[in-house]
């Protein structure tokens, strides 16, 4: 190839003559061609009018050649419609031999321009063909060997795009279907998976494609755990609804998703438990900006209410939903009103007159501090928010008429072993007794919580982080060997989020089905095996990226839960299920919640610890007080304490 590069470099006008030539070349070579397999001979070459005819033919064949676009065509790019016009041009330069040859009185045999149109369609469609697949099907420098999992329609696109602008080169096909196996789509051979690793070692393969937009997330899993032992990178095309809208294109690969990992393929929502609550009502959601809260806006503007107030403590957070939603109420022409309101759940004047003022019919309340050691280190502000911050965001909704309220809670808020569940906990128990006083009102407000675990890319998910460290070639760190979680995506958590709210009757527990838990160092090591790297072990030394363990961090459990008792019932919905758990009465509760205040108005973390104890949210804390500003003002009093001592042993001895 590189001895042609020149011709490829030249410019496109020189390349047309040279076009022009070739083709003149080829319709001389056509007419001897044709008149030898007529006559068997070139007794042609003695009668001299016969050459006006070959020179009247070839003026007119480049002309129409012209006329038709021919020469316009990049030979990289060639399609049937170029194919089209060298028939048609072939079988006008047909004609013209006959009609030149009867202008000049030339005898020439009648078959002759029969026989010449198949040899000039073979020699100006043939030579185009084989320059253009010298161009496209030699390979380019940098060129990388992969192969295509998936060998329908959207691997054949993929299969295109990637020959037309990449530096990749399909080497072949892996399909499962055995009518596909040992047959040629586009040139490129299919292959039953069985042969993966001969086709590995042959071409050596660094990545493989996932061509199975349309295949369901249990079906992808079962096609990645197939790849999961090759040291390969798998790289998969977007979504099919994306491809479909015209979000992004065929040949923008992509990581694996995670939740393909999972393998839990998601239910269709039920209409009308997605709208009772939205659909022309007034919305409003705290902690808007967050990770659920944002998804579940995304997901109410989609129910069209008539308001939707975005609630948020940070400015930026409420400024970039604010955007977003604003984008899709134009671009979806929805009669949607966007509030966006800054404020802080830990202040119920500006919460009550919110509500009141907009007439808030639905609230979800996302705003909580959800990171484990981060709480841990800050306990103070965590109870004010979580559980202050809920019992005054549902105090407000009572006052203010609201129809429904919905808490976002967590699986950590289930036999606690930190004080964020334990927070989050209390927040339970609030919405739950006064819950219970709300049911004795004709229109009471209908409260209810909705408990799930982990979301895959919420902001501190292990995900995010895991594939930084991949990316910077570093080690992956996990906690513990042993440790488990629940996941769940961020839209399909909000989603049931919403439908779980809507059958809430007053004072609900609303558990998700999160499927079966997933072991995070398994996670970890199928993330490097699809980044295509090894795990780097004492049985692997040679491997590339290690797995650490640093320890449980201050207040995590090996595994979390979702229901604190067995008592749990089905719903209308098959991933819902609601339980029944013990709570206090209101005044209970209300002189538990004056004693916590107190106890942080005066920072009085042990009290604060023994309340959060004492309270039946059976919070057994596994490690110290953690709060930094009471362990650094500890420290300062033992310093002086000792300074003390010293000092009054040094006057004694003096004396």
């Amino acid at each position: 190839m590189k001895k042609f590069d020149f011709l490829w470099s030249l410019p496109r006008y020189y390349k047309r003559l040279i076009s022009l030539s070739i083709d003149a070349l080829f319709v001389c070579l056509a007419f001897t061609f044709a008149y030898w397999a007529r006559q068997g001979g070139f007794s042609w070459f003695e009668n001299s009018s016969v050459w006006y005819v070959v020179v009247g033919t070839v003026i007119i064949t480049l002309l129409v050649n012209i006329k038709l676009g021919l020469y316009r065509a990049v030979l990289r790019y060639l399609t049937f419609h170029a194919f089209s016009a060298i028939f048609l041009g072939a079988a006008i330069s047909a004609l013209s031999i006959t009609s030149f040859a009867y202008f000049f009185n030339v005898t020439i045999p009648r078959t002759v321009p029969i026989i010449y149109f198949p040899f000039l369609v073979m020699l100006c469609g043939g030579a185009r063909i084989l320059l253009r697949a010298l161009l496209v099907e030699s390979p380019r420098k940098g060129c990388e060997s992969v192969l295509v999992f998936g060998a329908g329609s959207t691997g054949r696109q993929l299969s295109l795009a990637l020959r037309q602008a990449s530096n990749y080169r399909v080497k072949g096909f892996i399909d499962q279907d055995n009518s596909l196996v040992n047959t040629i789509i586009q040139g490129i051979p299919v292959y039953h998976v069985d042969k993966m690793t001969d086709l590995i070692r042959r071409y050596g393969i660094k990545k493989v494609l996932l061509a199975i937009p349309k295949a369901s997330r249990s079906e992808r899993k079962k096609v990645i755990d197939q790849l999961l032992p090759y040291a390969v990178e798998v790289l998969t095309v977007p979504d099919f609804d994306d491809i479909v809208t015209g979000k992004a294109k065929v040949g923008e690969l992509q990581d694996v998703a995670v939740d393909d990992l999972l393998g839990r393929d998601v239910v269709e929502p039920v209409a009308h438990l997605m709208q009772s609550n939205i659909a022309g009502k007034i919305v409003m959601v705290t902690g808007a900006g967050g990770s659920i809260g944002s998804e579940l806006c995304r997901q109410i503007l989609s129910q069209q209410p008539s308001k939707l107030i975005l609630f948020d403590v940070s400015e930026f957070a409420v400024y970039q939903i604010n955007k977003e939603l604003s984008e899709m109420v134009a671009q979806k022409s929805f009669k949607v009103e966007i509030i966006p309101l800054i404020g802080s759940v830990q202040s119920i004047n500006r919460l009550t007159s919110t509500m009141k003022a907009f007439g808030v019919n639905t609230v979800y309340h996302a705003a909580a501090y959800k990171h484990v050691p981060l709480v841990e280190y800050n306990v103070v502000e965590g109870v004010r928010n979580n559980t202050f911050g809920t019992y005054y965001c549902a105090k407000a909704a009572i006052d203010s008429g609201v129809e429904s309220f919905v808490l976002i809670s967590t699986d950590k808020a289930v036999r606690p072993t930190n004080v964020m569940g334990a927070t989050k906990r209390m927040a339970e128990l609030g919405l739950q007794a006064l819950a219970q006083e709300e049911s004795k009102k004709a229109k009471g407000t209908r409260f209810c919580m909705v408990r799930f675990g982990n979301v895959l890319g919420s902001s501190g998910s292990v995900i995010p982080v895991f594939k930084k460290q991949i990316a910077d070639n570093q080690p992956i760190t996990v906690t513990h060997p042993d440790i488990i979680r629940y996941f769940m995506t961020i839209p399909e958590a909000a989603q049931l989020v919403i439908q779980a709210g809507a059958m809430g009757k007053g004072g609900d527990v609303f558990v998700l089905d999160m499927g079966d838990p997933v072991k995070i160092v398994d996670l970890a090591e199928n993330l490097i095996r699809l980044s295509g790297l090894e795990v780097k072990s004492s049985e692997n030394i040679n491997g590339d990226i290690e797995i650490q363990f640093t320890g449980l961090r201050p207040g995590e459990k090996l595994f979390e839960e979702l229901l604190i008792g067995d008592n749990v019932r089905e719903t209308q919905h098959q991933r819902i299920m609601t339980a029944n758990e013990r709570f206090l009465s209101l005044l209970d509760f209300v002189v538990m919640m004056n004693k916590l205040d107190k106890a942080c108005h005066e920072f009085d973390h042990v009290k604060i610890r023994e309340l959060l104890i004492e309270a039946p949210t059976d919070f057994q804390p596994t490690d110290g007080i953690g709060d930094l500003v009471w362990n650094a003002k500890k420290s300062l009093e033992q310093n002086i304490d000792e300074s003390k001592i010293i000092s009054l042993v040094s006057k004694s001895k003096n004396a």
